[in-house]
């Protein structure tokens, strides 16, 4: 084994003379500093003009163990040790002294006195400076950086001067800066001191004697001005001046100013290096394993040795390699070659990098281009811990480098075509049979399609019919279908002669005719075609086989993918055996969005789902692909899945693609099952993998271009890449450039992806998460701030063990261990939470990410109500519910269990105790996100915008928010469970009245994606249009596309597509929180929404029923929302509200019994009440003008000391209340809602002899103060109290048992809060009941307390005629490429069967632009590519008969211009003139001619350009099939369209971006 000494001194010999040759010793230069970052290290290799130092030669005497050391390097045939001496004393006269001062290296020297010799040099300390911004790793100590440093001045202390030289220097050590041995230290001084004293030397000038020597206490201050003009290396000229600084010999009133214009000096030497070095030296500078002071390193295999690479050691690890562990300190570096000859291996335990020490695979300057990899070996169960990092790691201590840069290229784009089940579009096919298959098995395919159109059998060895029916089923056929037949069993004994010539004539088979009893026969061939057909045979054998007859034929569809038919027939033993397979035949190639010509032949890549299961993911290898464009790749596979590849129903559903290698590997090397305590009982497979971990005060971690797998472990904190605890580490924490995790790609691994403990200012840039055990992208304790996350992508998030929220149903009741005595946790709200991106703090950043498969939740902003973890006490408790979100732009959610996208929830952040004895950590329902200005709620509200979110095939919930001040905008919702339910703070009075909206965004209810059955898909069922297709939750599970809680919550220019309701199930546009408790406000308001033709269902309030329950709790009875200007119902200014809740109805209302609503006009407000002593009460509360229909209300919060009731009230009505048991003591009324002047009546029902106490007051509860306290006296009578309303009064009717009351609000309601400005006006009413006899007041009559009309009720007559031009979503498509136009096409074209239905045109719609034809041929329209502009169209009119052919064929070579997006759609019969011009639309993208179909239909959307899109679609229906249609979304000014002038590209993520990272 290797010790260090040994390798210290091999390098160090290296470093003294690397050659014997005299050609090469002139080029040697001695080892740069193990601390000094790569890309300083470059000045030191730069010549120096400076004068040489005069120095006495000193004698070396070499110890013996170093004298055999030099045997080993200097030895050789002809070479005497004598020579070898003499050799390396010259070099260290020649090259030691001079290049100290001179000299662009740095250079080791002895710790020791001069006396004994260099030769003890080997073990150094080194020379450390800042890094440059832009240049090399990192500061090499981020405690004490540069800037920092040279501020923190140390004054000697009394009688410093008297100590010696060492001591002092020793002092300079303690102060953790990393310098020169202090010989070498004070020769560079004197040197300095001399040089600033000019040639002819003043009396003032000195020289510090030896280090073993006092200093004299006598010598006069120096002005450090003086010092900085000396030409020396600025490197070494720092140092002499912490030197000088510490023996107190400057004067203090230059110093700032001279340590300034030492920075100035390296970053000025720096910058000179840069332009001054030639290629071959940029080369050491940039590519880490180019330096000339490495030795190489080829260790061999030895899993028992353990390897300190420290103080003086430059390793270059050369080939491969497995050792028991390797550390790296002291200034020490290990760095893998870059050589394309051959791969490097390292296995390893663990690698361990601290205190200066450092490991380079590429730079960011110079990526690593060959492949490297590094496997941690080892069991949990093999032995100790190495603290505080574990087992199996990559651990970067305090002062540690980690620089690994791989190739850069594309980490993950997005399908740019659709990918469907078997790569055809309507799927693969397959069919194996072997008995009940008797006869010719016949199956028709579509040529342009590969579509399967019929599948018949026919028994032509049993009867004749058979025959008959066989020839009546080709005869019917068109031509050009193919057709292939297989025999199954036997065929032959009743198949007639004219069938067989049949078979004959429209196949071209030679073997039918003489087919015979149990002969296998296949073939395949074009109908009434002139091509080949492809057929084989095979005679019955006495064995019972006869081998395998096939017949295989390549084709392709009009889109260009090839495929084969394939039918085969034989015996075997005995049995039959027959078939068909429709397949790709030259493997399958995807469309990518971007440039992949980095992805590999053998890489690896994911498609993501597109469908409700995250299982739904698949993974293949890459292929060669010559014939690839730049954005295509080809797989070795079939997927099983449909993979959408294109912007659906205006919501971009495209599947991301990732790139799954990369050039430089980590890996775990693991077991073949599970062992020992690693949760066996839920994984059958190892979860003991490898792990990095960085900590505080790190010197320089940048991950890029790297492939982790195998990795993480379910141990707490051992993740792939877990930064813990590492504060800021951006340029606020010293680092420049900032840390970074980019181009990573994370996958098959057993903790996470990416942990961020404790750590600020980390970018996580183009990372892929996938298939990984717990949160993947996470936030630890809730303290983590200004992260940036930028387009990553995390898919199949699955659960984990190590926190609650991480765990499944049965991990969840299983772990008990840290729950208090035998609490049984409950799944559903302790646990099952795992989600991609866990975000503990709302300030952070996350712009073009991707959440595509969670078990849970694909985003969820979590609140810690405190910090937890080891950053306890970091920040106010409720700290984090009030700190503004940070940017959120553009990001994806899909696939998701639970939800997308959730903003709500916390964590608990106390240990279990017999008051709560859930698990600490486990999920809560406590937080409310409240943002505020600086996290102070007594600031103004900042608002958290959700901007470019887009949400599709979430189970449940697309996005879910609680809290206030939340805008959702220019949002995409498709095929969710529930697109987006907003929910306030809570429930008044803890709720601040605060607002949610949702604006500019669209909402789909079932697209086009109808997915794909398997993969854990849970629900296959029909469509709304009959169609199958997988389905949220439940086959009856009732869809909807905004859902309100309570609010007050606003939704505005909206679109609303697809909410079609069947029989099985409800799919409403807009619905409310089904069996809700809770308040809802009548504040909550629609305004500018559109309704698509395909929504039936635009509001629905539910019914009693499955999952909506009995539909009769407070919530439920009290839903109610505001259409400002009639865009949801057609009368603006009304109100819509349950059909039987008579509190808001008055005889004006009009009854939509499908919403089961009422829409009224009116105003509308609150009317909240507490009850105290006794509680638990039900109210009954009842409109006076309805008497015989009160409403019912249970209250909430049934375990306060109050019982809180809120219903929605009608102004200037009067209201009846009582309850169902003795009326309470106390009663507290708010109004709220309420603007001034607004008022209601109330009368509350009391026993007869009740005495009260009322008064009246304002509570702010912002600062918890009561004003305007006042009581109320009683009125005379019931007139007196109505006439003056504006009073304090109240009258008792003793006879009927009831309290009358007007609540009149004084003040102007604050914005959207429930009250005014200076809170919440209240009454409270104290009652002494001296008799309990009951008053029965509600069946009881009493005076009408207000007689006239309120002029606000009107009757509804008419709806709302003109268009809304304003309403709906501005946006024509929201995608995840918002830089881009898109343009929306529709082709619906008819066929003659359409047309004697009574259909009288087909058409194409060009955005909202509609063209008509209603005579039979083709009717085409041109869309500039460009512009989007619309410069022709024109219809061709089967009429004028078969001339027309050259017609069309014209004006597609010669009309329409290049760059043009063409449309055509067919009406009636044209297939007689079209077919002769078929091979025409070959110029607009058709690979092959258009086989056109006698009264078909044909829809076509293409392209005339150079190159060809990939949206290009094609559709030729045949007779009976449905007409022809098409839509997609074209995205304008693609490069490939050769546009002319410069595109410009608003690219608003990429702005955002950097904003970031320069702000940072």
């Amino acid at each position: 084994m290797q010790t260090e000494e040994k390798l210290k001194s091999q390098s160090a010999a290296k470093d003294i003379f690397p050659n014997c040759s005299a050609e090469r010793f002139s080029q040697s230069r001695l080892s740069g500093t193990p601390h000094l970052s790569f890309s300083l290290q470059k000045h030191l290799f730069l010549p120096n003009n400076s004068p040489a130092l005069p120095v006495t030669p000193r004698h070396l005497t070499p110890q013996d163990n170093f004298v055999e050391k030099r045997k080993k390097v200097f030895g050789g045939p002809g070479t005497t040790k004598a020579f070898a001496s003499h050799l390396l004393f010259f070099a260290v006269i020649l090259l030691v002294i001079p290049g100290l001062l001179h000299g662009d290296t740095n250079i080791p020297l002895s710790h020791r006195k001069c006396s004994k010799g260099f030769d003890q040099s080997l073990q150094t300390s080194s020379i450390n400076v800042p890094r440059v911004p832009g240049y090399g790793t990192a500061n090499l100590s981020s405690t004490y950086p540069l800037s920092h440093r040279a501020a923190r001045s140390v004054r000697p202390r009394k009688g410093k001067q008297e100590s010696s030289l060492l001591t002092l220097y020793q002092g300079m050590k303690e102060m953790k800066a990393t310098l020169l041995p202090c010989d070498a230290l004070v020769e560079v001084t004197n040197h300095v001191l001399r040089k600033a004293s000019g040639e002819n030397l003043s009396e003032d000038f000195f020289q510090l004697p030896a280090c073993n020597q006092k200093l004299n206490s006598q010598l006069s201050k120096i002005n450090p001005l003086n010092l900085v003009m000396v030409k020396v290396k600025p490197q070494l000229l720092y140092q002499v001046l912490l030197f000088l600084r510490r023996l107190d010999l400057l004067l203090e009133t230059h110093l700032a100013k001279s340590f300034s214009i030492m920075k100035k000096l390296l970053v000025n030497k720096e910058q000179m290096v840069l332009k001054m070095t030639g290629n071959n030296h940029n080369k050491y500078v940039r590519c880490p394993d180019k330096a000339p002071n490495l030795l190489p390193w080829n260790p061999g295999h030895d899993e028992n040795r353990k390897i300190k690479i420290g103080a003086g050691i430059f390793l270059k690890l050369e080939s491969p390699a497995s050792v028991h562990s390797i550390i790296i300190e002291n200034g020490g570096k290990l760095v893998f070659a870059d050589s394309l000859s051959s791969a490097i291996h390292l296995r390893s335990r663990y690698i361990l990098i601290r205190k200066g020490g450092e490991l380079h695979i590429g730079s960011e300057e110079c990526p690593y281009t060959s492949r490297a990899s590094i496997t941690l070996f080892g069991k949990s169960t093999d032995g100790p811990n190495v603290e505080p990092f574990g087992q199996k790691f990559i651990g970067v201590d305090a002062g540690g480098t980690l620089e690994l840069h791989g190739r850069r290229g594309l980490s993950w784009t997005l399908l740019s075509r659709t990918l469907y089940p078997g790569a055809l579009p309507y799927g693969a096919y397959r069919f194996d049979r072997h008995w009940g298959s008797r006869g010719l098995n016949v199956r028709v395919i579509d040529q342009g399609t590969a579509r399967l159109l019929a599948a018949q059998r026919f028994d032509t060895h049993l009867s004749a019919n058979e025959s008959r029916r066989l020839q009546h089923f080709l005869r019917s056929l068109p031509k050009g279908r193919i057709v292939a037949i297989a025999v199954g069993d036997s065929a032959a004994r009743s198949l007639s002669e004219s069938a067989r010539g049949d078979i004959r004539e429209f196949l071209g088979s030679r073997y039918v005719t003489h087919l015979g009893y149990r002969q296998a026969w296949a073939i395949v061939g074009v109908l009434a075609s002139e091509s080949f057909v492809v057929e084989d045979k095979r005679l019955y054998q006495p064995n019972g086989s006869t081998g395998l007859a096939v017949a295989r034929r390549n084709f392709q569809t009009y889109d260009g993918t090839h495929f084969a038919v394939t039918a085969f027939s034989e015996w075997v033993h005995g049995m039959p055996h027959c078939g068909f397979h429709i397949d790709v035949s030259r493997g399958v190639i995807l469309n990518l969005m971007d440039d992949a010509t980095g992805w590999l032949p053998g890489n690896q890549i994911v498609i993501a789902s597109t469908d409700y299961s995250m299982y739904q993911a698949e993974n293949f290898n890459l292929l060669p692909c010559p014939e690839c464009k730049v954005n295509q790749v080809k797989i070795n596979g079939k997927p099983r899945y449909l993979h959408m590849g294109e912007v659906v129903d205006g919501i971009d559903m495209r599947a991301e693609v990732g790139l799954l290698s990369r050039n430089i590997l980590i890996k775990g090397e693991m077991e073949d099952s599970c062992y020992g305590q690693n949760f066996c009982r839920f994984f059958n497979y190892d979860t003991f993998g490898g792990q990095i971990r960085i900590l505080r005060n790190f010197a320089s971690v940048h991950l890029s271009g790297v492939e982790l797998t195998n990795m993480g472990q379910q141990i707490l904190g051992s993740y792939p890449v877990h930064f813990h605890l590492a504060g800021d580490v951006d340029q606020k924490g010293g680092y420049n450039p900032p840390t970074y995790v980019d181009n990573v790609a994370i996958h098959h691994c057993f903790s996470r992806c990416v942990a961020i403990h404790g750590t600020n200012g980390l970018l996580v840039k183009d990372t892929i998460g996938y298939d990984t055990l717990g949160h993947c992208f996470f936030l630890e304790d809730g303290v983590e701030q200004r992260n940036i996350l930028y387009h990553n992508l995390g898919l199949l998030t699955k659960p984990g063990t190590i926190l609650p929220s991480d765990r499944n149903e049965m991990m969840c009741i299983s772990i008990r261990d840290q729950v208090y005595g035998n609490y049984i946790p409950i799944p559903s709200t302790d646990c099952m939470a795992v989600t991609t991106f866990w975000i503990s703090n709302p300030n952070n950043h996350l712009i073009n990410n991707a959440a595509a498969g969670a078990q849970d939740v694909g985003i969820w902003f979590i609140f810690h109500r405190a910090p937890t973890g080891q950053s306890v006490g970091q920040y106010p408790e409720g700290q984090s519910e009030f700190t503004p979100l940070g940017v959120f732009y553009n990001n994806r959610v899909h696939s998701n269990f639970k939800a997308g996208l959730f903003i709500g929830s916390g964590v608990k952040t106390t240990k279990s105790d017999a008051d709560d004895p859930r698990e600490v950590l486990c999920k809560v329902d406590f937080a409310r996100f409240r943002p505020h200005q600086n996290a102070d709620p007594r600031k103004p509200r900042v608002p958290a915008v959700i901007d470019g979110l887009i949400s599709f095939k979430n189970n449940d919930h697309g996005a879910w928010a609680r809290g206030g001040d939340i805008i959702f905008r220019n949002s995409g919702f498709s095929d969710n469970g529930i697109g987006l339910t907003l929910a306030s703070d809570g429930t008044f009075p803890t709720d601040e009245g605060s607002s949610l909206e949702v604006t500019k965004s669209i909402f789909v209810g079932e697209s086009i994606n109808v997915g794909c059955n398997g993969g854990k898909n849970r629900y296959w069922g029909k469509g709304a249009h009959g169609e199958y297709r997988t389905l949220p939750r439940n086959r009856t599970f009732p869809i909807r596309g905004f859902q309100i809680y309570d609010g007050p919550v606003r939704i505005t220019q909206c679109t609303f597509k697809k909410y079609i309701s069947v029989h099985e199930r409800y799919s409403s546009a807009l619905a409310f929180f089904m069996r809700n408790a809770w308040q809802i406000s009548p504040q909550n308001n629609v305004s500018q929404v559109k309704l698509e033709w395909n929504v039936n269902l635009e509001v629905f309030f539910g019914k009693a029923g499955q999952w909506f329950g009995s539909n009769s709790l407070d919530g439920d009875l009290t839903s109610i929302f505001h259409d400002l200007d009639g865009s949801m119902t057609g009368f603006p200014d009304t109100f819509v509200a349950r059909a039987d809740n008579y509190l808001v109805r008055h005889p004006g209302c009009l009854s939509v019994p499908r919403w089961n609503a009422v829409i009224c006009s009116g105003k509308y407000a609150q009317l909240y009440v507490q009850a105290w002593r006794p509680e638990n009460l039900s109210l009954l509360i009842t409109k006076d003008s309805y008497p015989n229909h009160p409403l019912k209300l249970q209250g909430v919060n049934r375990r306060a000391p109050y019982q809180q009731y809120q219903p929605v009230v009608m102004l200037e009505q009067a209201y009846t209340l009582r309850w169902n048991g003795r009326t309470p003591e106390q009663i507290v009324l708010y109004p709220i809602n309420f603007n001034r002047g607004n008022w209601i009546q109330i009368g509350l029902c009391y026993p007869k002899k009740t005495v009260f106490k009322i008064m009246s007051d304002i509570n702010q509860r912002s600062s918890r103060r009561v004003h305007s306290v006042k009581r109320y006296k009683a009125a005379a009578s019931f007139n007196i109290l109505q006439k003056n309303p504006d009073k304090n009064l109240y009258y008792f009717d003793s006879n009927a048992g009831i309290l009358f009351l007007i609540l009149q609000a004084k003040h102007v309601r604050k914005g959207h809060s429930y009250c005014s400005k200076y809170g919440c006006e209240r009454v409270k009413i104290l009652s002494h009941v001296i008799s309990w006899e009951a008053s029965g007041c509600l069946g009881k009559g009493h005076s009408v307390k207000h007689t006239s009309k309120p002029s606000h009720l009107q009757t509804l007559t008419g709806r709302v005629a003109a268009p809304c031009n304003q309403c709906g979503a501005p946006q024509v498509a929201i995608t995840s490429d918002p830089q881009k136009t898109y343009i929306r096409i529709q082709i619906q074209s008819q066929s003659r069967g359409d047309i004697q239905n009574g259909h009288k045109f087909s058409f194409i719609k060009v955005n909202d632009e509609v063209f008509l034809s209603e005579k039979t041929g083709l009717l085409f329209v041109t869309v500039d590519a460009c512009s989007g502009e619309i410069p022709s169209r024109h219809y061709f009119d089967t009429a004028y008969g078969p001339q027309l052919a050259d017609s069309i064929a014209n004006y597609i070579q010669s009309t329409i211009q290049e760059r043009s997006i063409t449309l055509v759609c067919s009406r009636g019969d044209f297939a007689w003139v079209f077919n002769y011009v078929s091979s025409a639309f070959q110029r607009l993208g058709a690979a092959k001619p258009i086989q056109f179909s006698r009264e078909g239909s044909f829809a076509m959307l293409g392209f005339k350009g150079r190159l060809k899109p990939a949206w290009i679609k094609i559709r030729s229906h045949t007779t009976g099939q449905i007409a022809a249609s098409l839509q997609h979304y074209v995205p304008l000014k693609l490069s490939e369209y050769d546009c002319p002038g410069k595109i410009k590209e608003n690219r608003r993520d990429l702005k955002l971006f950097q904003d970031l990272t320069s702000s940072n």
